[in-house]
C-alpha cells in the first residue's frame, strides 16, 4: 500500500482535494513520514467551479468542511499557528505558485481519476517537473483502484458479482489499514514571516470565491470531519438492518455518507473495515452494505478502464437507440426536473433532490426507469441534472447508476426489465408517508389512491380538494403504453445476447 519510492525531504506540500480530513488520509500520510514540514493546501479550483450555479450545496459543503479541517488539524498539532492555506483560481498555475513560493521539494497527493483530473494532475506534474519539484499520489479515494482486480485473463470486470467475488478474495488487514500521523503530527508547518504576505488569509469564504449561502444548514446533512464520524455513529446502531430498511424511503435506512465518501471526509478504509468485521460476525445488514462499498470500487475501474462511458453507452449497441428530442421531449424533460409528471412517487423524490441536493437509491432507480423508459428520454439528460443537483455526485457512480437504468451499462439490469412507477410506489411507500412529506397537495389522499391520483373516483378527488390538471398535474404519459413504444425502441439491441 505504500510507495516505497518516496525519498526524504526537507519540506513538502499536501495538496487537499477530495480526501478532507487529517486521519487515515493517504497522501496527508505520507507527506508528514517523508518531510520535516509540510504545509497544508487547498484549490477551489475556477475550472471546477466556473460551470457550476452560484448557490451550489456541494461548494457550501467543501468550504464548511474546509474550515472544520483547518482546527482538526491545529488540535493535532496542538498549535493554533497551523494553517490550511486555501487559494482560489486554476489548480494547475496555483499548485505551482504555492510550492514555489512555499520553497518546498515535493508535493502530495491522493488519486482522483475522473478525466478532467487526470488532465490536471499530468500537467501539474509536469509543470513541477520543469522546476524541480517532485510529485508523488496515493490511493486513497477506493480500496481496489484502477488494474488492482482482474479477471484470470488479466481484463478488467465488466461484471459485478465476479468483480465482488475477485475483491472480496483479495482484500487484506493491509489495505484497511488505518494510516495514523499521530507520530508525525509536530511536521504540521507554521508559516513563515515571508510567506504570511501571500498565505495568512483565513479559509475562503464562499462570498471570497462568488458563491452564495444554500439552504444547507437547514438540511440533515452535517459537513466535514465531524459531521461524518456523526453520521457513521448513528449508521453503525442501524447497520444490522440495513438490508430490511434501505428501499423505504420515509425509513431512517441508508447510512447518509455519500457526501462524505465523495469529499472524502470519512476514510473508506474504515468502512469497509467496520463492514467487513461485522459481515464476519453474521450481520446481513453489513453485508449488504459493504456490497454498496464494493459497487463504488467497481464504477471507478470501470470509468478508469473505460473513460468513454462519460459520453457513450458501455455496450456500444445501445448508442443506435433513438431517443427522444424534439420539443415535446423537451417538454416533458422540464416536467421530470419539476416534479410535474403526475406520478406521485416520481414527483416526490423529484422534490427530494431539488429542495434538498439528496435522493433515496431506491428513487433513484425509480425516477431514472423513469425517464429512460416511461419518456423515452437520453440516459445523459438525467444524468446531467443529477451531476447538477446531487450533493453527493460522484461521476462514477452516477454514470454506472444511469446507465444501470437504462440498461445500456455493466451488469445493467435488461432492457425489458421497466420499473412501473406504481407499483414500485405501492411496495416501497406502501402508506404514501414519503409521498405526503414532499406532495402536500396530496395529504388529503388516503394510502389507496395516492399512488395513482387518476384512478382515484371524482368524489374521493373532491374531498381531498385535488382538481388534476389544476393543483396537481395528470400524468404526462400513461406507462402501459410507454412500456410498448420502449420495447419497440429497445429492438434495435435485441440481437446482443443479455
Amino acid at each position: 500500500m505504500h510507495n516505497s519510492t518516496v525519498g526524504d525531504f526537507q519540506t513538502g506540500l499536501i495538496w487537499f482535494r477530495r480526501d478532507l480530513r487529517v486521519q487515515d488520509q493517504h497522501a496527508l500520510y505520507m507527506a508528514l513520514k517523508h518531510c520535516q514540514q509540510v504545509y497544508c493546501v487547498f484549490v477551489f479550483d475556477t475550472q471546477i467551479l466556473a460551470p457550476l450555479p452560484k448557490a451550489d450545496r456541494r461548494v457550501e459543503f467543501i468550504q464548511e468542511s474546509l474550515v472544520d479541517l483547518e482546527l482538526e488539524l491545529k488540535k493535532c498539532a496542538n498549535s493554533e499557528e497551523i494553517k490550511l492555506i486555501t487559494l482560489h483560481g486554476d489548480s494547475t498555475t496555483e499548485i505551482l505558485k504555492a510550492a514555489t513560493l512555499l520553497q518546498v521539494q515535493a508535493v502530495f497527493t491522493n488519486h482522483d481519476d475522473e478525466p478532467y483530473s487526470l488532465k490536471r494532475d499530468a500537467l501539474v506534474r509536469g509543470k513541477l517537473a520543469g522546476v524541480g519539484i517532485s510529485f508523488f499520489e496515493f490511493k486513497d479515494h477506493v480500496i481496489f483502484e484502477r488494474s488492482e482486480v482482474l479477471t484470470q485473463g488479466g481484463t478488467p470486470y465488466g461484471v459485478f458479482t465476479p468483480y465482488k467475488n475477485a475483491w472480496l478474495k483479495n482484500v487484506t488487514d493491509e489495505d484497511l489499514q488505518s494510516l495514523d500521523i499521530s507520530p508525525y503530527k509536530t511536521r504540521l508547518a507554521k508559516l513563515k514571516d515571508s510567506h504570511k504576505k501571500h498565505f495568512s488569509h483565513p479559509v475562503h469564504s464562499l462570498e471570497d470565491i462568488g458563491f452564495l449561502i444554500t439552504n444547507l444548514k437547514t438540511l440533515p446533512i452535517p459537513t466535514g470531519i465531524q459531521g461524518g464520524e456523526h453520521l457513521f455513529k448513528d449508521f453503525l446502531k442501524r447497520m444490522d438492518s440495513y438490508h430490511e430498511t434501505r428501499d423505504f424511503p420515509f425509513i431512517k435506512g441508508p447510512s447518509y455518507l455519500g457526501v462524505h465518501l465523495r469529499f472524502g471526509t470519512v476514510s473508506i478504509r474504515k468502512l469497509v473495515r467496520t463492514a467487513l468485521e461485522r459481515t464476519h460476525a453474521g450481520s446481513a445488514g453489513a453485508a449488504v452494505w459493504l456490497s454498496e462499498l464494493i459497487w463504488r470500487d467497481f464504477y471507478a475501474q470501470i470509468l478508469h478502464h473505460h473513460p468513454r462511458v462519460v459520453q457513450n453507452a458501455f455496450k456500444p449497441e445501445y448508442d443506435n437507440i433513438q431517443w427522444e428530442d424534439d420539443s415535446a421531449a423537451k417538454k416533458l424533460f422540464k416536467a421530470w426536473c419539476n416534479a410535474q409528471t403526475g406520478y406521485p412517487i416520481v414527483d416526490a423524490a423529484m422534490h427530494q433532490i431539488n429542495s434538498t441536493g439528496y435522493m433515496h437509491n431506491r428513487l433513484r432507480m425509480v425516477v431514472a426507469s423513469f425517464l429512460v423508459k416511461d419518456l423515452g428520454i437520453d440516459w445523459r439528460w438525467g444524468e446531467s441534472y443529477f451531476a447538477q443537483h446531487l450533493i453527493d455526485f460522484d461521476l462514477a457512480s452516477n454514470n454506472g447508476g444511469w446507465q444501470w437504468a437504462s440498461s445500456s451499462g455493466c451488469d445493467a439490469q435488461p432492457y425489458f426489465r421497466i420499473f412501473n412507477p406504481v407499483s414500485q410506489s405501492k411496495r416501497f411507500d406502501p402508506k404514501g408517508q414519503f409521498i405526503h412529506r414532499y406532495l402536500p397537495e396530496l395529504a388529503d389522499l388516503g394510502e389507496k389512491d395516492i399512488h395513482a391520483p387518476w384512478e382515484a373516483s371524482d368524489m374521493t378527488l373532491q374531498s381531498a380538494g385535488l382538481v388534476l390538471g389544476k393543483n396537481y398535474p395528470k400524468p404526462i404519459v400513461d406507462h402501459a403504453k410507454a412500456r410498448e413504444r420502449t420495447l419497440m425502441r429497445y429492438s434495435v439491441v435485441k440481437s446482443t445476447k443479455h
